[in-house]
């Protein structure tokens, strides 16, 4: 099978699929995302959402979705922050895209309160629409295409013995379709990834910013130009793993190709900001001043805590250079907060 299939199974399978149960997020999960490290993540973009709102001139009744909400925490950060703003909760209407049972349990515990909506597929009112997708595309299912001697191959899963393994399928001229025109000639050993459902994704996002007005911020570790090189990476309690061991029991994810996402994007009529550094983007909107008022009133542990996650949050050696920002926005709204 494609490895596209074989992520897809081993992530999504309705019975054994890695995100369908359990809870992967946090210190005793697989994984920690921004929103774990620091409630100055969540506060920020929440922020950063209500002034968008506003610059549209307040429209009565928008949708407020995440993409994967985790524990909810993103979301509870960003509507406590956005508290004060006139009319910003009364007009919002929460949707959470969200498939893992064991996850929807604790983000009700959070946000029950907003009467969440929850889908299990991209489908949203026609209306001004502000989403957020925080480590979302990173575990959609990627196609490997590898350059062999002679020409582009596809990476298969199949069995050597007892055992998964990769093989290559026969080569294929369509393949070059989804080969970058200036890849196509790379040397023997090249990869290149290809996300088709994060295309699928990106388009309909797009078309519903760019026809009923919004924004939506992609924030993922990634690359603005391809690497050449496989990406694919399995993750088990906060360290790496073998791909193929343990299917439906590790974390699978690829870096995200932000490149293409924007492509799409601008193809279906809405405007692209960015991609930016993560860090970049939390400094443009105020994390630092936001740490100093933290650290305010904060006991010497606290503020201790209080820099080590916007060290981590910022610093190029951290999150602040591998992850990065990309919004989505309708042609109308100008320049984004943060950009």
């Amino acid at each position: 099978m494609s490895f596209a299939r074989y992520m897809e199974l081993a992530l999504q399978h309705p019975e054994y699929g890695y995100y369908r149960n359990g809870d992967p997020v946090g210190a005793t999960g697989d994984f920690i995302t921004a929103p774990e490290v620091s409630q100055m993540f969540g506060e920020l973009i929440g922020l950063c959402f209500a002034e968008a709102w506003k610059g549209m001139g307040k429209p009565e009744v928008f949708t407020l979705l995440e993409l994967g909400p985790g524990h909810g925490t993103f979301m509870q950060d960003a509507l406590r922050a956005t508290a004060k703003i006139h009319g910003f909760h009364a007009a919002m209407k929460l949707h959470l895209l969200e498939t893992n049972v064991t996850l929807r349990e604790k983000q009700k515990e959070k946000l029950g309160a907003y009467n969440p909506v929850y889908i299990e597929n991209f489908e949203v009112p026609q209306q001004p629409t502000f989403i957020i997708a925080n480590e979302f595309f990173d575990a959609l299912p990627v196609r490997q295409f590898e350059k062999a001697a002679d020409r582009w191959r596809e990476r298969l899963v199949g069995l050597d013995g007892d055992e998964l393994a990769f093989t290559l399928s026969p080569p294929d001229n369509a393949f070059l379709l989804f080969i970058p025109p200036d890849m196509r000639d790379a040397p023997a050993g090249s990869v290149h990834e290809v996300s088709l459902p994060a295309l699928t994704i990106i388009r309909e996002i797009a078309r519903q910013v760019a026809s009923s007005g919004g924004a939506a911020l992609i924030i993922d570790y990634g690359y603005t130009a391809a690497p050449g090189k496989g990406t694919l990476q399995a993750v088990s309690s906060h360290r790496h793993a073998d791909i193929l061991e343990r299917p439906g029991e590790v974390d699978l994810t690829a870096h995200v190709d932000f490149p293409a996402l924007k492509q799409i994007a601008q193809s279906q009529g809405a405007a692209v900001l960015g991609p930016v550094g993560h860090g970049e983007f939390l400094q443009t909107l105020g994390i630092d001043m936001r740490a100093a008022q933290l650290k305010h009133n904060a006991t010497p542990e606290q503020v201790a805590a209080i820099d080590t996650a916007l060290h981590r949050l910022t610093d190029g050696a951290e999150m602040g250079a591998l992850f990065k920002v990309m919004a989505i926005t309708s042609p109308q709204m100008g320049l984004l907060a943060g950009f």
